[in-house]
């Protein structure tokens, strides 16, 4: 009886797992994980006369007919301002295509000041073929990574995202030739 219980026990907590650790990253930025917050909690940020640069890097799952890139790669922007960036997305396939972006911060302990009031990341994008769209991020660095000693000396933040395709949408499995063709044209 009492293993049986402990197995329905580890199993749930199996099942809670993932879910608990996203909770976790989210509230302390662990993994360089980000803040979300929105506009209200924005509002009441005030600007510090500090800057630092943001580096923004894109990435695309292999195999994702898709050409994924920042519009600049750096900014400068001061501690508590909000700012946006622009990233462009386009389909290179002949078949739409859904992806999911996933992100993270580094250095790490800059995850938890690194705040996104609105992002493509939050939703799936779906690209019809040969569609190309600009997606915006509107973001600040809260004022209070000037007073954690772990973080206060950082000089530049990198934005990173990586897109996935959704998961009913297949990833070509033909080492590429695909996506080769997609940019190519052939």
């Amino acid at each position: 009886m009492f293993a049986a219980g402990g197995a329905l026990a580890m199993l749930g907590l199996g099942f809670a797992s993932v879910p608990l650790y996203r909770l976790f990253c989210e509230t302390t930025g662990f993994g360089g994980t980000t803040q979300r917050v929105d506009e209200a909690q924005a509002a009441t940020v005030a600007v510090s006369g500090e800057t630092v640069s943001i580096r923004f890097d894109a990435n695309v799952e292999r195999g994702m007919a898709w050409q994924f890139k920042p519009l600049q790669t750096t900014d400068t922007v001061s501690i508590g301002a909000r700012d946006m960036a622009i990233f462009t997305a386009k389909n290179l396939s002949d078949k739409p295509i859904t992806g999911t972006a996933t992100f993270n911060v580094e250095p790490e302990q800059a995850g938890r000041y690194f705040n996104k009031i609105q992002c493509f990341c939050f939703t799936e994008q779906t690209l019809r073929p040969g569609e190309e769209v600009r997606m915006p991020v509107i973001y600040y660095v809260d004022p209070a990574i000037l007073k954690d000693p772990e973080a206060k000396d950082i000089e530049q933040i990198t934005l990173s995202y990586t897109f996935h395709p959704a998961l009913d949408q297949p990833v070509a499995n033909d080492g590429g030739k695909a996506l080769d063709r997609a940019q190519t044209g052939g």
